[in-house]
């Protein structure tokens, strides 16, 4: 696989740093995580750039790119924790439509996602991780459509989203028969959940015999549903590993300027050889987690065989590296590093959540070591 960018992926990768840094500065973070102020401004911003239509086909009214330009977007996002529904929607939305609607379903659904409409996946319960089986959330087929009854949990950006696809076992039918239906939000009963990162919102979604038109249900219902899924799941982890390799990448530059800046008996921190050896560890861990996340866009693009243990390993390995630029971004920097008035802690929290979100590093690499059949 080739691993260089292009001169194109390199002048989409500069554009997108050029406008974040002018329209997503961290004083428009604070503002969204202490004040609340909404973040759809930098999303009508986004849309106007055609952002969202980028992995669109171009049947469906978008740009038609690839994984690979997505992570390359996903990580200057993730350098400015830029707040909105961009990854739930790229990510998640976009994918599921994809890999699981009929050709109409994906003119209806995808091509509204160019125009601007944002979306979201919800499928995580509270008894369950990123297995999809044995969910607990049903799907009733009916003359018309399915019946969903359950509870979805951690759904990113729902408060935000036009449409949801919520994912729900096949009532009447084993563990590994699925249903994926892209719901209206408006149709949900859509509950918010304070968390650990306010840059992007979690919901709580209580469906409660919601009827969902055969028009909204993607596809045919039934293991071809879950073997899609798996595919979406793919995206889905690699896009929240890229963001996050983003984010360690600014804890790592502005701990360095710090460091360099910073003195003690009349020089600066960054000159001690500890000091040095932690800056070194953070360099290996933050190359690692760039090279494995960019190979598992790569492997998404190429739809290569190993995408599952690409995308899982992408995973790990951004959740090590954040928990190696989280400690040490935070220590280097001293008492100021803990204050509520630095920075770091909203790199930090969003880094962290990434972590956790789409499945943590244990259920990765239980999922890396099923997959090299350990």
């Amino acid at each position: 696989m080739e691993l260089d960018l292009t001169s194109d992926q390199e002048e989409l990768r500069d554009g997108v740093r050029t406008m974040l840094a002018g329209e997503c500065p961290m004083t428009l973070v604070r503002e969204i995580t202490e004040d609340g102020t909404s973040s759809l401004p930098l999303w009508e911003k986004m849309v106007e750039l055609g952002w969202p239509a980028l992995t669109v086909p171009e049947e469906y009214g978008g740009i038609g790119l690839g994984p690979v330009e997505l992570a390359l977007v996903l990580e200057e996002m993730g350098r400015v924790v830029a707040p909105g529904p961009f990854l739930a929607t790229t990510t998640q939305f976009l994918p599921a439509v994809l890999e699981l609607g009929s050709p109409e379903q994906r003119a209806r659904f995808a091509g509204a996602v160019a125009e601007g409409s944002p979306g979201t996946l919800a499928l995580f319960e509270p008894t369950g991780g990123l297995s999809l089986r044995g969910l607990t959330t049903t799907a009733t087929e009916t003359g018309d459509g399915v019946v969903l009854d359950g509870e979805k949990v951690y759904v990113a950006n729902a408060t935000e989203a036009d449409e949801i696809v919520v994912v729900a076992r096949l009532a009447g039918g084993d563990d590994d028969a699925l249903a994926a239906c892209v719901v209206a939000r408006d149709d949900l009963v859509v509950e918010p959940i304070t968390p650990f990162d306010k840059t992007r919102p979690l919901a709580r979604i209580v469906l409660d015999g919601v009827a969902v038109p055969a028009d909204r249900v993607l596809g045919t219902p039934g293991t071809v549903t879950t073997l899609g899924m798996a595919r979406v799941v793919h995206h889905a982890a690699a896009g929240v590993a890229m963001e996050s390799v983003g984010t360690c990448q600014t804890i790592f530059d502005i701990t360095l300027d710090y460091a360099k800046q910073r003195e003690q008996f009349g020089v600066p921190i960054g000159s001690f050889q500890a000091v040095k050896h932690k800056f070194a560890d953070m360099v290996i861990a933050l190359e690692k987690a760039r090279a494995t996340s960019y190979f598992a866009a790569l492997t998404l693009a190429e739809d290569d065989a190993r995408r599952e243990l690409a995308t899982s390993s992408a995973k790990v390995a951004s959740a090590d590296c954040e928990k190696t630029m989280s400690k040490e971004g935070i220590q280097l920097h001293g008492g100021i590093g803990y204050t509520w008035e630095h920075d770091m802690h909203l790199y930090v929290r969003r880094a962290k959540s990434d972590t956790l979100f789409f499945g943590g590093p244990g259920e990765h690499r239980e999922r890396v070591a099923r997959a090299l059949g350990l």
